[in-house]
C-alpha cells in the first residue's frame, strides 16, 4: 500500500487529525511517509496548512501541497473566485506517485467529502485514487446522521471500482450518545469495511509528543497500530 487517499464523508470530522495518526503510526513503525494535500482551501499564503498542522503531530514526514486557495470553499469554486488555476486529478496522482518513488506510504488528503470538485470539468479525489489505483480510507462523525454520509461515501467508491481500506472514526466523544455508540456496530456494516480506529476527542490539541506516543492505540494492525474494534465496541456498546 505505497498510496492511501484519506477522505472524510464532510467537513470538520477530524481527517487531517486522522492523517497525522496514520502517519505517526507508520512512522513508529520505521516506514517513511509523505503527506500530500491535494488542494487547500480557506488558508492564507503564509497560514500552517493541512499538511504543515500533519508534521506538526506526526513528526518527521515530508509535507507537500499542490495548491492554495484563501476562500473557504471547494476547491474548483476557491480557485475559480480568486483567478487561480484549479488542481486537476491527474496533478494530484503525479504528484503522489512521485512521491511514492522515495517513501514507503504516501498519504494523500482530500478537501471535504470525496466528489468534492476540483476543477471546472468535475474532477474530484475519487478519480484521484482511480488514477492511482490507490485504497481509501473514510473518515467518519461518530454520532446521528453517520450512517448516510459513510454509505453513499462507500457506494460511491464500490460504483467507481476504487478500494475501500475501512473507515476510522475521527472523534470520539469522552461521554458517547446512544447514536454514537451503536455506530460502532453499524458504519462497518453500512460501509461494507472494517472499522479501523477511532481518536478521542481533541486529539489534535495533545503536544506532539503526546499525540505520537498515544496514536498507534487509535488505529488497527492494518494501519500499523494496536487498536482493538472488537474491545472497543464491547466496551462502547449500550
Amino acid at each position: 500500500m505505497p498510496v492511501l487517499v484519506i477522505t472524510g464523508t464532510g467537513t470538520e470530522v477530524g481527517k487531517t487529525v486522522t492523517t497525522a495518526a496514520v502517519a505517526a503510526t507508520a512512522l513508529a513503525a520505521g516506514r517513511s511517509v509523505a503527506v500530500l494535500k491535494a488542494a487547500q482551501t480557506g488558508v492564507r499564503p503564509d497560514e500552517q496548512g493541512d499538511a504543515d498542522e500533519v508534521a506538526r503531530l506526526a513528526g518527521a514526514v515530508t509535507a507537500a501541497e499542490l495548491a492554495r486557495y484563501p476562500d473557504p470553499l471547494a476547491p474548483g469554486t476557491a480557485a475559480r473566485r480568486a483567478g487561480l488555476a484549479p488542481v486537476h486529478p491527474y496533478e494530484v496522482a503525479e504528484a503522489a506517485a512521485k512521491l511514492a518513488t522515495d517513501h514507503d506510504l504516501v498519504l494523500v488528503e482530500g478537501a471535504g467529502g470525496l466528489l468534492v470538485r476540483f476543477d471546472a470539468a468535475g474532477g474530484t479525489l475519487a478519480d484521484a485514487a482511480r488514477l492511482l489505483n490507490a485504497p481509501v480510507l473514510i473518515v467518519a462523525s461518530a454520532g446521528l446522521g453517520t450512517l448516510n454520509t459513510t454509505e453513499l461515501t462507500a457506494r460511491e467508491l464500490r460504483s467507481r471500482e476504487i478500494g475501500l481500506l475501512g473507515v476510522v472514526i475521527g472523534s470520539w466523544p469522552e461521554e458517547p450518545d446512544l447514536a454514537s455508540r451503536c455506530n460502532l456496530a453499524d458504519l462497518p456494516e453500512v460501509a461494507t469495511a472494517p472499522l479501523l480506529g477511532a481518536l478521542p476527542a481533541g486529539a489534535g490539541a495533545l503536544s506532539p509528543a503526546d499525540f505520537r506516543t498515544a496514536a498507534p492505540g487509535w488505529l488497527s494492525p492494518r494501519l500499523d497500530g494496536s487498536w482493538d474494534a472488537e474491545a472497543f465496541r464491547v466496551r462502547e456498546a449500550p
